[in-house]
């Protein structure tokens, strides 16, 4: 069963994102293979990223924060031995509850690397954007490591196709839409191009840059998606008898998808 929906599917920003998104990475890389020149090849590029977005002391500013020391051990002493002696009789306090401490943990995040291989140099850049790009210090992160490739003679391409949380800062305003993609052209800094998708409508192809005089190849974004939802089959490990992940549709939106998933559920 294909996807219900046309374009992306917000069922997929939920708990399936992490592996959706490795696989798209996968689809994207396998997209552009079959159609750069024999010259440039696409690699996938994994990082980690910490994710402290539920951990309140890492939000704090830098001085504020407490930096606990491993713990010294030593042998114990024969007065220690004598304290313990002289307290093994009282009874001890029970807690009144247990919570949960957050930790931060590391989050892996894919990208897929255009490269010229004659001179191994970083031609193009493609981010797909995940939720710990897009909240808290993650934000402030990608912020700037996309400022470090700005900087450089590298294009950016960037997809964001997740509704919820920050999008990336560039000046004026964005058209209104669920999902975006960006292209930033060394060539052409420091404008953006900015491609709004809507829920309902498919994902667009888009070209991705190489180096003068080569021209664009065309990456088709739809197709990827449908590659993952293919090789993977989605509709097996999404419940789209609940209501998508947040944040909530419109209720224009929220009756479409309802009538997408049921015309796919009953055909």
């Amino acid at each position: 069963m294909p996807s219900p929906f046309p374009g992306m599917d917000p069922y997929l920003e939920g708990e399936m994102w992490q592996e959706f998104h490795e696989t798209l990475a996968g689809a994207i890389r396998a997209q552009l293979l079959a159609v750069l020149p024999p010259h440039y090849v696409a690699l996938l590029a994994k990082r980690y990223v910490l994710n402290n977005q539920s951990v309140g002391l890492l939000s704090l500013p830098e001085e504020q924060r407490v930096i606990y020391p491993d713990v010294h051990v030593v042998h114990p002493s024969s007065r220690i031995a004598e304290t313990a002696v002289a307290y093994e009789t009282q009874a001890l306090a029970s807690p009144a509850t247990q919570l949960i401490s957050p930790m931060a943990e590391e989050v892996p995040v894919m990208s897929v690397e255009v490269r010229d291989i004659a001179n191994r140099r970083l031609v193009t850049v493609i981010e797909i954007l995940s939720p710990v790009n897009k909240m808290g210090e993650g934000a402030v992160e990608y912020a700037r490591k996309r400022q470090d490739v700005l900087k450089t003679a590298t294009h950016l391409l960037e997809m964001d196709l997740l509704r919820r949380g920050l999008r990336i800062g560039l000046a004026g305003e964005l058209p209104p839409a669920d999902y975006y993609v960006y292209l930033s052209r060394f060539t052409h800094r420091p404008y953006t191009d900015v491609w709004p998708v809507a829920l309902r409508d498919p994902l667009p192809v888009v070209p991705v840059p190489l180096l003068p005089p080569d021209a664009d190849v065309p990456l088709n974004l739809q197709r990827a998606v449908n590659a993952c939802y293919e090789l993977v089959h989605y509709e097996r490990l999404l419940d789209y008898a609940a209501a998508p992940p947040p944040p909530p549709l419109s209720e224009a939106d929220a009756v479409w998808m309802r009538t997408v998933v049921s015309r796919s559920v009953n055909q």
